[in-house]
């Protein structure tokens, strides 16, 4: 079986079981491809940027670069309450081996923690990249910020939000949005028409139970940021509620905030195949988002 035709099998089970949110077996479907993946350069792991123990991110350095390159600092997703950085060991790789940095941070995790930790994090990161990625090899004057899942939730928030940009400005190149979710509110008040659980186990745990101040926690509700480069991406097989928060974000920020943000569908997958192809050899994902990083900003 060649490895255009693996990936056909693979992309057949993921339209039969359509817009589910299903870790195991996402992973199950591209570990026999993963296992054999190209690798980049091997990772520096477990460098603290914060004092919390999940405050620790691995650093892919760049291979073949001339000179200092791109840097990508990529959030993975877990629905607030899980995940980890060594779950997204190919994006590493997928980074390292076309000429980019790759920063893979790990972030605080509720219950324990609660909004805005996610934000403050990122926050966090960005300030530990621009001290540190001139060592590795990246420049930090072309850093994007990128995630997936609650890792864009969070990356959009840390970035259209002004009271979570670093004190000299946020001066990123860009952020890349996969299948995020902006509105807390929305999923509370839509649960029924969503199909999200109640209680909910993943914005209950974040956002708390207070439901009076949920729209004073929605990035959408927030927005007061200058524009800067912004890409949205949502899954054709997404829940309906990443499709629709995607739009209403884009919809926001050009209509309300002056933004011009690319947006797109990453055909044929879900919300999770879509990361795991990273580095597998579909490029679904994996190539929007490497051309964003990559792009000269003025």
């Amino acid at each position: 079986m060649t490895l255009t035709d693996k990936h056909a099998e693979i992309l057949r089970a993921v339209r039969a079981a359509g817009p589910v949110i299903d870790p195991p077996a996402a992973k199950a479907l591209y570990a026999p491809l993963l296992a054999d993946m190209p690798r980049g350069r091997e990772p520096l792991r477990d460098i603290a940027y914060g004092a919390d123990e999940r405050h620790r991110l691995d650093v892919y350095p760049p291979v073949d670069a001339a000179g200092r390159t791109p840097v990508v600092v990529f959030l993975h997703g877990g629905g607030f309450i899980r995940g980890d950085k060594s779950d997204r060991e190919a994006v590493g790789h997928y980074f390292s081996r076309h000429g980019v940095l790759a920063v893979l941070p790990n972030y605080r995790l509720g219950p324990r923690h609660r909004w805005p930790a996610g934000a403050q994090d990122v926050a966090s990161v960005l300030a530990w990249a621009r001290a540190n990625v001139a060592a590795h090899g990246g420049d930090p004057d072309h850093i994007v910020l990128a995630g997936e899942s609650a890792g864009a939730a969070h990356v959009a928030a840390a970035t259209l939000i002004k009271r979570f940009h670093p004190a000299e400005g946020l001066k990123i190149a860009g952020a890349f949005l996969a299948s995020g979710v902006y509105n807390a509110e929305l999923e509370l008040l839509a649960r029924a028409q969503l199909g999200i659980a109640t209680p909910d186990p993943r914005n209950e745990a974040y956002f708390g139970t207070d439901f009076e101040r949920y729209r004073t926690m929605s990035t959408v509700a927030l927005i007061d940021a200058a524009p800067f480069p912004l890409a949205l991406t949502y899954a054709e097989l997404d829940p309906v509620q990443m499709q629709a928060q995607a739009g209403e974000l884009f919809a926001r920020l050009v209509t309300r905030h002056g933004f011009a943000p690319r947006i797109g569908v990453i055909a044929n997958h879900n919300h999770l195949s879509q990361v795991y192809a990273i580095n597998s050899g579909d490029d679904a994902l994996a190539g929007p988002l490497l051309a964003f990083v990559r792009a000269p900003r003025a």
